[in-house]
């Protein structure tokens, strides 16, 4: 990637300076220049009026991927806390870095995040880059794409991994597109070719009945979004240490497009955070009608549930997407999984197959559900059902 000036066309409107995140930008002449901060983000460019600032992107074949090295994990941060998808990508990153023999960095973007590099140093982290910034404070696409962008083509990583949450997605197809790079989407599992050394990413394709092994052979670095719950954290370790680079930004509010006025969180219970519950009860089309999932939901109640759903209970409107468990839902890994008049399509099983205990309840015995099950009752589920629930309040009763 090369970036330029073409000073005829340069009028001197300044636009391009308050976008530059890395101060890289100075008027000579009222025309701007480059100075030694220029990372080639492209932020500039996008904010030029007249075109005058030009990217050039390599070609395939271009790329000097000899001159990558190194994984990155790209954090996220909600509410001041790490989440919990970037500890299980550091764990993923310390296994696929050993086979590449290198080093896992995280990147961390907020405002007021220091304390988080020892977080990410404890789930295995051997370098953190911390931008911090009160205008990064909550995600918006521009200003992390900008920073991202240019921290990477300034280290120049070999693999970036970003957790596929609605952050996670949103920012890493940007940088990709902005840097020209490959970029796989909801992988399930990664791995290093013993042969290339090139990172397999496997994803569910064509609707989820095949997984497709995916190769980015041409272009650097190799990015790959992963869902949460899919790959396991390292037992966190606070005598970790890891060598902190703070990294100076210069964002100007008035250079983004977007705002946040005000943060609403959602009361109604509609807003289910299904990878982060221990036990999920979930209804399928078994259920026959959208009022039985009120027996789904005395069960998860009982039990100190979740309440999940196939994606085709979904589809027939009877219950909120964001119940959805499965390949275009939510992948989950609970220590304990209920599954009630679900046949076990390939596409859901994509989303709960890695639970620690499933338990199938299904009158189909040939139901494929039953093949990843460690538990399975064959029966009718508006007659199981009731007696778990019943048994489960006399178990409690008789230990009151």
């Amino acid at each position: 990637m090369a970036i330029y000036i073409d000073k005829p066309k340069c009028i001197g409107c300044k636009m391009c300076i308050p976008a530059c995140p890395y101060g890289a930008i100075d008027m000579v002449d009222d025309k701007a220049e480059f100075n030694e901060n220029c990372t080639s983000c492209g932020a500039c460019a996008y904010a030029c009026p007249t075109g005058a600032i030009v990217l050039e992107m390599a070609g395939k074949g271009e790329v000097d991927t000899s001159e990558y090295e190194g994984l990155w994990v790209v954090g996220e941060i909600n509410d001041g806390r790490m989440a919990m998808v970037t500890a299980e990508l550091i764990g993923e990153g310390r296994r696929l870095a050993e086979k590449r023999d290198t080093d896992v960095s995280c990147v961390l973007m907020g405002h007021e995040i220091g304390h988080l590099a020892d977080r990410a140093a404890g789930y295995g982290a051997d370098r953190v880059f911390l931008v911090d910034h009160p205008a990064l404070k909550r995600y918006r696409t521009q200003p992390f794409t900008d920073v991202l962008t240019g921290l990477i083509n300034r280290n120049k990583p070999e693999i970036v991994l970003i957790g596929a949450t609605s952050m996670g997605r949103d920012l890493a197809s940007r940088v990709a597109a902005r840097i020209k790079a490959g970029l796989t989407a909801d992988c399930t599992e990664l791995s290093i070719n013993d042969e290339t050394g090139l990172l397999e990413q496997t994803r569910p394709a064509f609707g989820g009945n095949v997984m497709a092994t995916i190769l980015c052979e041409f272009t650097r670095p190799q990015m790959a979004t992963v869902r949460p719950k899919v790959m396991k954290p390292l037992e966190f370790d606070d005598s970790r240490e890891a060598e902190v680079i703070e990294v100076p930004v210069e964002i100007n509010e008035k250079s983004i497009a977007t705002k946040i006025l005000e943060v609403v969180k959602d009361e109604s219970g509609s807003d289910v955070n299904l990878t982060e519950a221990d036990i999920i009860v979930s209804g399928g089309r078994g259920l026959g009608d959208p009022k039985h999932f009120a027996l789904i939901e005395e069960l998860a109640d009982t039990i100190g549930g979740a309440v999940g759903a196939s994606r085709a209970t979904v589809d027939a409107g009877w219950i909120p997407a964001t119940h959805q468990v499965g390949q275009t839902g939510k992948t989950v890994h609970p220590k304990l999984y209920i599954a009630c008049g679900i046949s076990g399509a390939v596409q859901h099983l994509a989303g709960m197959s890695s639970s620690d205990v499933i338990v199938a309840i299904n009158k189909d015995p040939d139901a494929p559900i039953f093949n990843v099950a460690h538990y399975g009752i064959v029966g009718d589920l508006f007659e199981v059902v009731p007696a778990m629930i019943e048994a489960i309040k006399q178990r409690r009763g008789d230990t009151a």
